[in-house]
């Protein structure tokens, strides 16, 4: 889907992005050493139809769970958690197969009524938060600062899934920074397709009929990985030519993560991507783009007056980006810099 499109559902409140059982499975195939004897909680869910809750409760032996809770929220038509018509919020407990059939029968969860209506925010709902372990789910687009912020301060471990312009929030840039919070393995392409209602009006090829293709999303954790402790491997070698630098503080550009040289120790300014890619080992993070978050005092943003500004991002077709001299010359670097320096 289109980003224009996304950000029309976030204004609406529009966040019945069903996450498929397929995607799922590839991205929780790389935490299953996490999962021993802890309590899982899927908040943001209507388990009745949520594929978060079938793989637990599937997988429930498997992984070695000790319980696995997710909740419904009432549907009062604004579209925040459940598409479904629901007329109780309620909540669902599974402690694992007890016939024998290691299947997850009805007779064996235990569905629970909650007072409230199910928002994760709601005092019942941050009680079943307290109990659990890990947070696995696909929270409300429209909400992601305040869920995390949640999180955060619950002190819980979490996999969820959001969209990578959540790396630039000023409320989640600092947990990055900080190493509390990472990206997983994301999605193929960097793109997800999620069962829902909406029109599909993504221009890039691969639509399926029922879901909607979202591209830019991927998975939030703070679960430890294999994967954020592997060096990106450089080959490339710095050249003042091939490397510009911004006329306003000492670094350079770099508009592809792999164009990383291998032979720089200064700060660079490469794309948001380069969070797929991040070892906290081999890089350190030290703010997000040119006028960025957590930048050393004494650097200042190059921003013409607001017209102009605008009118320039509008004629380079720039969607999420900003105007910076580069080498004399008003340049519109398309997407926000994250900047980096290499660790000695």
């Amino acid at each position: 889907m289109a980003n224009k499109n996304l950000n029309k559902a976030k204004e609406a409140k529009k966040d019945e992005f069903y996450t498929q059982l397929e995607d799922i499975n590839n991205e929780l195939r790389h935490y299953r050493e996490h999962f021993r004897g802890k309590t899982v909680l899927c908040n943001c869910d209507d388990p009745r139809v949520s594929n978060f809750f079938t793989y637990f409760a599937y997988n429930f032996e498997f992984l070695g769970l000790k319980k696995l809770i997710t909740t419904c929220y009432k549907n009062q038509n604004m579209d925040l958690f459940s598409q479904n018509e629901s007329e109780q919020a309620v909540y669902l407990v599974y402690e694992g197969d007890k016939n024998g059939d290691h299947i997850p029968n009805a007779e064996e969860i235990g569905v629970m009524p909650l007072k409230g209506d199910g928002d994760f925010r709601s005092k019942e709902c941050i009680e079943l938060l307290k109990e659990a372990d890990i947070v696995v789910t696909n929270p409300p687009f429209s909400l992601f600062r305040e869920y995390v912020a949640q999180l955060i301060e619950y002190e819980k471990k979490f996999l969820i899934i959001g969209h990578q312009n959540a790396i630039k929030y000023k409320e989640i840039f600092p947990l990055i920074q900080q190493n509390k919070l990472w990206l997983g393995y994301g999605f193929k392409g960097g793109a997800g397709h999620f069962i829902s209602h909406y029109e599909d009006t993504a221009t890039a090829g691969d639509h399926r009929e029922g879901m909607i293709r979202v591209s830019g999303v991927t998975w939030f954790t703070n679960l430890e990985i294999k994967k954020r402790h592997e060096n990106l491997i450089l080959y490339k070698h710095y050249t003042p030519e091939e490397y510009p630098k911004f006329e306003n503080f000492d670094a350079i550009n770099i508009n592809r993560t792999e164009d990383i040289p291998c032979d720089y120790n200064g700060v660079m300014g490469v794309p948001i991507t380069f969070m797929d890619k991040y070892n906290p080992e081999q890089f350190e993070i030290l703010g997000v783009g040119i006028a960025g978050l957590g930048l050393a005092a004494g650097v200042k943003p190059y921003k013409p007056e607001h017209k102009k500004y605008r009118k320039e991002i509008q004629k380079r077709g720039a969607v999420d980006g900003d105007l910076y001299m580069m080498n004399g010359k008003e340049v519109v670097v398309p997407y926000s810099r994250i900047l980096i320096q290499r660790k000695k």
